[in-house]
């Protein structure tokens, strides 16, 4: 009996023996185990926490116009601009231990191995908000022990190097909250129309709820489940000491006004333009050597968002129902800034943005380019020329080009720049060009920013080097602005995702292109395209405007075979309009070819509608003198056809349109005319 109890004991000492070694060698294993894997992420060293994220367009009055983003909607927050009841409530329904814990909950995960192991899968999670960061940002969603090993180790290594706050941040502005919605700020524009940071607790502990369940807890999907799981987490809110009773009952009873309608309303705001923008972004931040892919860009653009409404609802009305496409840009004069665009009827159809990329020829449009050259070599308004029809030879004598007016006819008599540029008169241009010399009218180009041709052909004095309406209209405005350099721009200012502004932006340095006299003269006469007595054997080209003209306009139209032109300004404002068919075959619809100039004076009328009518700034060394149209000499009674024309001073007219003949009758009959007595008159006749 002794020997049995003996044995018993030897044996209980020897189990014991065993028990207290194998607890030492899992302590030691553990310790190993925990001493390698701090090793690993020691070695591993702290993940990149680096998302993409959204950036944002605002308009010239800082309005939130539109985004751009690479797969996933996310504008990154910071987690003191993150409203508190947001940040309570997702950890109350998440973690409710996560600054107290080192990245495990290992009480949740035992739960969690028991009901994998009775279902013989992996069926429920234990992940706290770090592991779900960690698996937001390098891993999938499926359901595997590999990627929950993997999981593990990425939180790990998170735990060790970040803290709770930037953890807590990162993981807010990566989890999904549907729609294509990524973090809490893109979520709570969607969902409230108002930034995280401004969320109620009725607000913050609904949209807390959806993670779980993006398209089932959605309240745009479904308002009751999304109400019935904010109910629960106001109650654990609650039970956590994180809110009073009266908070959770006041936020329960709140009514919750859901505004994506507003949020998609942004979308379709001048996506044309926003495109320009961001190729314009992409070269400067380039130029700093950033790139526009890191996301989080804040770009402050030039956008009008009442002219863009005035461009958009002017190209609805006025284009024909056919396939005939548009392109419209409208720039601020002083600034260069670009107030509104439109680079097609319908984005969505066709993202091609047919003002800056779309370079065509512009026909007459580019006349007053040609004149400006021409007054520096001299020419003035009531400079006249031979315009019948005339053949000229060039290439050494190889070829040879008759300029066609567009209606076929020609003028029997000599016609003044002024008149030939009012009715676009083609043998005018092509003369000029022969006269003044194509290097010229290469410079000049080449000083407005425009395309040229190197080839010595007469035809181009019509406009057939291609431009793009983006660059033409800039052309324009550089007249509008008295002959100073202006560079079309889309952006105000760039921020980048901490705040830092990275570029502003910072007009030319002043430079004239053509000087003030001369921009003043050609803009008058740019405005002889609507006034009816410039009309001779074909009328003034912009005549049919006249009855829709409360400003004073200055503009030139133009016509080719396969686009129609009309650009103009005022003396703050300028607008280009083209027209055309993507394939360029030729316009031949009457409706089609008048689409352009009922386009720009739509804009233009509503664009400035309730302001005062501008006059142009008229520069010292230039004068305003009444002038027989048909003579070019000082008007008096005895000339019908007058104008008041500007001209610099040197090319001031100072002989009279005509002279008394004694021989002559219509000199007797003008005399008579201009008597005041009734009698006299009678009496002569």
């Amino acid at each position: 009996m002794k020997r049995q109890q003996y044995k018993k004991q030897k044996n209980r000492k020897k189990f014991g023996k065993k028990i207290f070694l194998f607890t030492i060698g899992f302590i030691c294993a553990v310790a190993v185990a925990l001493l390698s894997l701090r090793i690993y992420a020691q070695v591993a060293g702290a993940p990149p926490l680096t998302v993409p994220k959204a950036s944002i367009f605002l308009d010239h009055q800082n309005n939130q116009i539109g985004d751009y983003y690479t797969g996933e909607r996310r504008y990154w927050t910071e987690l003191k601009d993150i409203s508190p009841y947001l940040i309570d409530a997702t950890v109350a329904v998440e973690d409710k231990d996560f600054y107290e814990h080192g990245g495990f909950d290992y009480s949740r995960i035992a739960g969690a191995v028991l009901a994998d192991i009775k279902a013989g899968s992996k069926v429920q999670g234990a992940s706290t908000l770090t592991q779900q960061y960690a698996r937001n940002l390098y891993l999938t969603h499926e359901k595997t022990w590999t990627r929950k090993l993997n999981e593990a180790l990425f939180a790990y290594r998170i735990e060790v190097f970040y803290s709770k706050d930037e953890i807590l941040e990162g993981y807010l502005n990566t989890v999904y909250y549907g729609h294509g919605m990524y973090g809490v700020e893109a979520a709570s524009r969607y969902f409230y129309g108002k930034s995280a940071k401004d969320l109620t607790l009725s607000e913050a502990s609904m949209l807390a709820g959806v993670p779980k369940g993006p398209s089932y807890y959605s309240p745009l999907n479904n308002l009751e489940k999304a109400t019935n799981r904010q109910q629960v987490i106001l109650r654990l809110m609650n039970d956590q000491g994180k809110i009073t009773e009266e908070e959770m009952t006041r936020a329960k009873s709140e009514q919750i006004v859901l505004k994506n309608d507003q949020w998609l309303a942004t979308k379709s705001i001048a996506p044309y333009f926003l495109d320009v923008v961001w190729d314009e972004a992409t070269d400067i931040l380039a130029s700093k050597n950033l790139s526009i892919s890191e996301g989080g860009w804040t770009i402050q653009t030039t956008l009008n968002q009442a002219h863009q409404r005035a461009a958009e609802n002017a190209v609805k009305n006025n284009m024909p129902n056919s396939e005939l496409q548009v392109g419209f840009v409208s720039m601020d004069v002083d600034t260069g800034y670009v107030t509104a665009l439109v680079g097609g009827r319908d984005y969505s159809t066709s993202s091609f943005n047919r003002v800056s990329l779309g370079n065509r020829q512009p026909g007459s449009a580019i006349k007053p380019i040609l004149y400006a050259a021409a007054l520096e070599k001299g020419y003035q308004p009531m400079s006249f020329l031979d315009v019948s029809k005339t053949t000229f030879t060039y290439d050494s004598g190889r070829a040879t080009y008759t300029p066609q007016n567009i209606n076929q006819e020609y003028a029997d008599h000599e016609l003044s720049m002024a008149q030939a540029l009012a009715i676009s008169d083609n043998v005018y241009a092509v003369k000029t060009l022969e006269d003044i010399g194509y290097r010229s009218f290469r410079d000049i180009q080449k000083r407005f920013g425009l395309n040229f041709s190197e080839k010595d052909n007469p035809s181009i004095a019509l406009g057939t080097t291609e431009n793009s309406l983006y660059d033409l209209t800039n052309a324009y405005n550089i007249i509008a602005a008295g002959g100073e350099k202006r560079k079309a721009t889309t952006i105000l200012s760039i921020t980048d995702a901490k705040g830092n502004v990275v570029y502003e932006y910072k007009p030319p340095k002043k430079e004239q292109v053509i000087s003030k006299e001369d921009a003043f003269v050609l803009t008058q006469m740019m405005t002889g395209l609507f006034d009816p007595v410039f009309s001779d054997y074909s009328p003034a080209t912009g005549l049919s405007l006249r009855s829709r003209m409360s400003h004073t306009y200055a503009a030139k139209s133009g016509t080719t075979n396969s686009d129609q032109w009309m650009i103009g300004f005022t003396p703050s404002l300028t607008a280009g309009v083209w027209n055309g068919y993507d394939q360029g075959k030729t316009l031949s619809v009457q409706v089609d070819m008048a689409a352009s100039k009922q386009v720009w004076i739509e804009f233009m009328e509503t664009a400035l509608n309730g302001k005062t009518k501008e006059n142009f700034e008229m520069p010292k060394g230039v004068e305003p003198v009444t002038v027989d149209i048909h003579s070019g000499k000082l008007a008096n009674s005895s000339c019908p056809e007058q104008r008041v024309i500007y001209f610099k001073s040197k090319d001031v007219p100072t002989e009279p349109c005509s002279t008394f003949d004694f021989f002559d009758s219509d000199s007797w009959n003008n005399i008579i005319e201009s008597l005041p007595f009734e009698a006299f008159r009678s009496f002569w006749e």
